[in-house]
């Protein structure tokens, strides 16, 4: 048996505890706007790197920062007036072989097509300039990233963590946001920019929202009707949250506004990065979606890392598929935390610990199983590696 631990827990799950937080940070945040530029970056190069030679070559672009700019904006127009930067920093391999790669070419492009993709009023050509630091990898992660004849060799002594089930806030959290950036909603409702940022406090049995949304401002004629969306938009989340839940639910939107002296949350492409908010890789979520300051949790920057055998990445994604599985398998459980540390240059598949906490009646008549779950898990890590390169698991 690998080193696995299995520990049944007479912890209080968190869904019963007094209080809890969550966050979960938008796809229009300038952070989450990062994450997705740099995994973007992270999966074209893998992607490249297999066409070209079969194999996915060393690299790592998780150094990424969104500098904000400057803009002009009132009811019903704005302009951006300085554009957005993009910077992206990291190691990428561009030659191999006697063959040169255009890995700034490259990642470049992964730039412009994930914004294409993820903003609806960003004019990327006049109003986002990118930039980018690359350079090879050291000799000795390289040489420990082509020693991979079987499983791959961890790059880093590093962890993972991961739980399920989500609590209700937890779930709350991310399907609101979901929700006002659905195509659906955003059809209906295109004032609502991409740019939305939840957070979720729940006291025993009351859950409060606060969700905080970039308005797009050519959609807004004055301050009567961006009062009328917002309580439209109020109405619409009470509506749909009330699909999860059945506890006391109050959401408020944009709290810092003035109406009366019409200080609103505007702007002209629905992203707040165009007027100062800067963002940086690895400050917004986890690799589940959320933030969640009251469960066990990792620091690691999942987005722009290698697939291959990074495992601060990989071993993320395999905390929560591991967590997910179980609890969805055996429902007893009312909480379950997965924790796999590294030592590096040991195999990926054979890590230094694996820990399972189990809370929950009959945690200790699965024990056996969820070895095997983990287990199986752990000699799967190449076919996770090429779902991570298919964009299957999501890194914020």
């Amino acid at each position: 048996m690998k080193n696995i631990t299995i520990i049944k827990s007479n912890k209080t799950p968190l869904y019963k505890q007094e209080i809890e937080y969550v966050e979960r940070k938008g796809r229009g945040h300038p952070d989450s706007l990062i994450d997705g530029i740099v995994e973007n970056a992270s999966i074209m190069l893998s992607k490249q790197y297999l066409d070209n030679f079969g194999i996915v070559l060393h690299h790592n672009v998780d150094k990424g920062l969104i500098v904000g700019g400057e803009s002009k904006v009132g009811f019903g127009k704005g302009t951006i007036t300085r554009p957005i930067e993009v910077i992206i920093a990291g190691r990428a391999t561009s030659s191999f072989m006697n063959k040169k790669i255009p890995v700034e070419d490259i990642v470049i492009e992964a730039t412009k097509e994930y914004l294409k993709n993820n903003t609806r009023f960003l004019d990327i050509k006049k109003e986002v300039v990118i930039g980018t630091k690359l350079a090879q990898g050291s000799a000795d992660l390289n040489n420990i990233f082509m020693r991979n004849k079987g499983t791959p060799l961890a790059n880093d002594t590093s962890f993972g963590i991961g739980f399920a089930p989500f609590t209700e806030t937890e779930n709350l959290s991310l399907k609101l946001e979901n929700y006002l950036n659905s195509k659906s909603y955003k059809s209906r409702m295109p004032a609502v920019g991409e740019d939305i940022k939840i957070m979720g406090v729940r006291e025993k049995d009351e859950i409060n929202i606060t969700v905080a949304i970039a308005f797009v401002s050519k959609f807004v004629k004055d301050i009567d009707e961006y009062i009328g969306f917002k309580e439209k938009i109020a109405k619409d989340l009470y509506a749909f949250a009330k699909k999860f839940t059945d506890k006391n639910l109050n959401i408020e939107i944009n709290t810092g506004d003035l109406h009366e002296k019409g200080d609103v949350y505007l702007t002209k492409s629905g992203l707040s990065c165009e007027a100062g908010d800067d963002g940086s890789v690895g400050r917004g979520n986890r690799i589940n979606g959320i933030i969640t300051p009251f469960r066990s949790m990792t620091l690691e920057a999942a987005s722009g890392k290698n697939p291959v055998n990074h495992v601060g990445k990989i071993y993320s994604i395999m905390a929560n598929k591991i967590a997910n599985d179980i609890s969805n398998l055996y429902p007893d459980i009312e909480e379950c935390n997965v924790s796999i540390v590294s030592q590096i240059g040991r195999s990926i598949s054979d890590p230094k610990n694996l820990k399972v906490e189990l809370i929950g009646k009959n945690a200790d008549k699965i024990k056996s199983k969820v070895v095997g779950i983990c287990e199986e898990m752990l000699d799967g890590t190449k076919e996770l590696t090429r779902d991570i390169i298919k964009g299957k698991y999501p890194t914020f």
